[in-house]
């Protein structure tokens, strides 16, 4: 018995309009409530949130237009606000190493207040310390210490002098040192008169010269000492005064900060090197006053910022813990940098320099990322794992990692690191990662796998309904009417592939309904009908369907050959999915076959000229299998056949073509004409049972196109495979069409049932012998089969004789070139 054509209700699923009863508090409440079908996920998402640490970083999974960096984004959101506050993250300059900066990590809020305390201190400093060394009683002091210097030094010399004349000897002091000489009657000789001297008192005048240079040495060397006396009694004297301003000033920094440790050593060392770098505060200070240089901006003068602190992540306005969404994951982006500055054609750095990156800002917190840029960005991918693996951020340029820098940098201090880690991407990228990276599995601990779409119940329609409703609420759309929403959810089930089955590819829906809001508009209307939602949809297809149109033409113009009429043998239309970007759509191709005595091999041409995928050879295969197998189970395959996609010009891949492809081969066996008029799609397998195959909806609509551009006959159709039946949501023409009974689909189970249809002849039933009836399609292919068996052991029998008959040679060895079937059985 044929199969009857499917019904039109068969062919679309409409959406009942009491599904889509929804109030106007059961919108807000849906704007609140967790998003439809997405429940493992989210539990994932929160599983992983609440592990903190220890590897329980999240992959999310799912398909672009699921929604998912938004819902990810807001639910974490939601996780940071019940966080407490992450830390302030700084670097200070180390007093014992300078190019060791150290970290501190410091209570939210803190960073900025430190650094804000830092600079008043040094702003302060600038006006007083140059004021402390103006004024009178410390100019006072000063002088005094100076002018007893100078007394004792004048004393001394005095004695000296003194002492010299004694022995006969002048001393005097010059701008350019010391002079020493005989006297006579108390005024220097000249060298003559030295010389007209006896000799006796010339040696006693030199050696009373000796004495006095001895002598004035260890003066100047006393002199040596109080100075260096004098100048610790200044720097005495300085520290003096400058803890008259600066040590109330630390004290206050000390209660302040009394119970952070590290930052009371760091205050410790600014009062050292305030003491210890006086004089540049002076310098600066009074030269900025005769400028008129403000004190705030004398501070960031690259002398003072030892003193000063670098801000790398400021928590103190952020609502609980800090979520980053990193867009471009490079390696500095993600670890930070060390900046340099040129003076003098040099590059020079220090810590101020130093730039936090999306892991700094991140810690206390959650770091979104897209998992494919970070694979594809060169050194990201390691140095996450690095990070993640030793739980702390080690700043370093990418050159030090590569072993390529050769010139100073600074070494900062690691910060610790507690971050939560969300990769967001593609669920093959998972599974490769999982498969060929080792770190990935303890690092990744938790997988969010987004649903695709969700069974079309009741409850799931009018959440869906809700969702929609809301949308229209946040962007102020316009108004929808029930017909529209159903129509809406409809859409989503032929997104889906699935009759019984609701998308959710929320962005593409929601696109939907906003150009389904365009098109109202233009119309001039308050309410969104169910027209507009189907100008939308169309007018999204119009857009892209030129290919699809160009292609169709060509079928139509008998460019690319296409029959929708008559019968022919061996020849069958099947049909293809063509995928371009957004755009899907069937295309109907001709498949041809040839059956020839042969040795039971198939020939894929496809696959013989690489065009074919190992998914259309292995249909292929089972096609062999399936004719050896129900026909000649107890005797050798006689038959050699080949298969082709004509005027195919690029690559075939999948088993959809597989039915056509065996209706095609067992009618070139039998010599049965086929329908030209039915197209084909379905799997089949070893056992001629026919299985459910992808795209259903756009097959059947590209043949129908190609059937409307040359007239309807009524006796145009499609089979589909009865499993498909659930998926159907044909267009409305389509739909229209069927209900004219002017085209058909009908959905078969066994290739049996598709012949059939095809030949308009009995299938045959097997009886016990394994036998099927002579009048039966079956029994055609059966016969013709045996005939072909008779006919290669006829051949192989007489090749026999004539090779005994010419002098008893053996017969021929297995393996030969030969391709006759006589060889090919040995």
């Amino acid at each position: 018995m044929n199969p009857v054509p499917l019904t039109p209700e068969q062919l679309y699923q409409h959406c009942p309009l009491d599904w889509l009863q929804v109030q106007a508090e059961e919108v807000e409440v849906a704007k609140e409530s967790r998003p439809l079908g997405q429940e493992r996920a989210l539990d994932a998402l929160e599983f992983a949130l609440d592990m903190s640490g220890n590897g329980y970083n999240l992959y999310v999974a799912g398909s672009v237009g699921l929604g998912k960096h938004a819902l990810v984004n807001r639910r974490i959101a939601d996780w940071a606000k019940r966080q407490d506050q992450a830390a302030d993250l700084c670097y200070i300059h180390n007093f014992d190493a300078e190019h060791k900066p150290h970290a501190l990590v410091l209570p939210a809020g803190t960073a900025r207040q430190l650094k804000r305390d830092t600079e008043d201190l040094l702003e302060h400093l600038l006006t007083a310390v140059p004021d402390i060394f103006r004024s009178d009683e410390y100019r006072a002091r000063r002088d005094e210490l100076k002018q007893q210097l100078e007394d004792r030094e004048e004393q001394a010399f005095a004695d000296l002098v003194e002492r010299a004349r004694d022995l006969g000897i002048g001393l005097v002091r010059t701008p350019s040192g010391y002079t020493i000489g005989p006297l006579v009657d108390g005024e220097f000789i000249t060298p003559k008169e030295f010389a007209e001297l006896p000799e006796a008192e010339q040696q006693r005048l030199k050696e009373n010269i000796e004495k006095v240079n001895v002598d004035l040495k260890e003066t100047l060397a006393h002199v040596l000492r109080w100075h260096e006396k004098l100048a610790k009694d200044l720097k005495r004297l300085n520290r003096e005064y400058l803890h008259l301003t600066l040590d109330e000033r630390i004290d206050w920094l000390r209660r302040r900060y009394q119970n952070l440790e590290q930052v009371q050593a760091f205050i410790e060392n600014i009062k050292r090197g305030v003491i210890e770098n006086a004089d540049d505060f002076r310098a600066a200070g009074e030269q900025g006053q005769k400028e008129g240089v403000a004190p705030r901006k004398l501070i960031r003068v690259r002398e003072f910022n030892r003193f000063r602190v670098n801000i790398l992540v400021d928590n103190g306005d952020v609502d609980g813990a800090p979520v980053i969404y990193e867009d471009n994951p490079t390696y500095t982006n993600l670890l930070g940098r060390v900046e340099h500055e040129s003076q003098m054609g040099t590059l020079i750095t220090n810590f101020k320099l130093i730039k936090g990156g999306a892991l700094h800002r991140a810690n206390g917190g959650c770091l979104v990322l897209d998992a494919h840029r970070v694979l594809m960005t060169p050194f990201a991918w390691e140095t996450l794992k690095r990070a993640l693996r030793s739980r702390e951020l080690k700043i370093q340029p990418l050159e030090m990692q590569m072993g390529l820098l050769s010139t100073i940098t600074l070494e900062p201090e690691p910060i610790p690191l507690n971050v939560n880690v969300v990769l967001i991407g593609d669920r093959w990228l998972y599974y490769l990662l999982k498969a060929h990276d080792p770190e990935a599995k303890p690092l990744f601990k938790v997988y969010a796998d987004f649903a695709e779409d969700i069974a079309r119940e009741r409850d799931n329609v009018a959440t869906f309904a809700r969702s929609i409703l809301g949308l229209v609420q946040r962007e102020r759309l316009r108004p929808l009417v029930e017909e529209a929403l159903a129509r809406i959810v409809e859409q989503a089930a032929r997104l889906a592939g699935d009759a019984h089955k609701l998308s959710l590819h929320g962005e593409r829906l929601a696109d939907l309904v906003r150009e389904a809001d365009y098109w109202c508009r233009r119309e001039g209307c308050q309410q969104i009908e169910k027209s507009h939602v189907q100008k939308a949809i169309e007018q999204r297809e119009y857009r892209q369907r030129q290919w699809q149109e160009r292609m169709q033409e060509s079928i139509t113009r008998n460019i690319l050959m296409i029959d929708t009429a008559g019968e022919q043998v061996a020849q069958i239309n099947g049909l293809s999915v063509i995928q371009l970007g957004d755009m899907t759509f069937g295309r109907p191709s001709r498949i041809t076959a040839t059956a020839r005595l042969g040795s039971g091999k198939m020939v894929d041409i496809e696959r013989e000229s690489e065009l074919g995928g190992p998914l259309h050879s292995k249909g292929v295969m089972i096609l062999s299998a399936f004719l050896a197998n129900r026909y000649t189970p107890s005797q050798p395959f006689s038959l050699s056949a080949s298969l082709v996609f004509e005027q195919s010009y690029g690559p075939i891949d999948g088993d959809s073509a597989s039915l056509a492809e065996l209706c095609a081969l067992l009618s070139a066996i039998a010599k049965v004409p086929l329908r030209q008029s039915i197209a084909v799609t379905g799997s089949v397998n070893q056992l001629g049972m026919v299985q459910a195959v992808g795209g259903v909806n756009e097959k059947i609509e590209g043949f129908f196109d190609i059937c409307e551009a040359r007239g309807l006959s009524g006796e145009q159709g499609v089979i589909i495979p009865a499993a498909n039946i659930q998926h159907l949501m044909l267009k409305e023409e389509v739909v229209q069409a069927a209900r004219e009974k002017k085209f058909s689909v009908f959905a078969v189970a066994t290739v049996d049932e598709a012949i059939a249809l095809l030949t308009g002849l009995a299938a045959g039933v097997v009886d016990e012998q394994g036998g099927y009836p002579e009048d039966s399609f079956n029994g055609r292919v059966q016969k013709r089969l045996g005939e072909f068996e008779e006919t290669r052991s006829h051949l192989l029998e007489q090749e026999m004789k004539d090779a005994t008959g010419e002098g008893g040679a053996s017969p021929p060895a297995t393996g030969a070139d030969d391709d006759s079937p006589g060889r090919d059985r040995y």
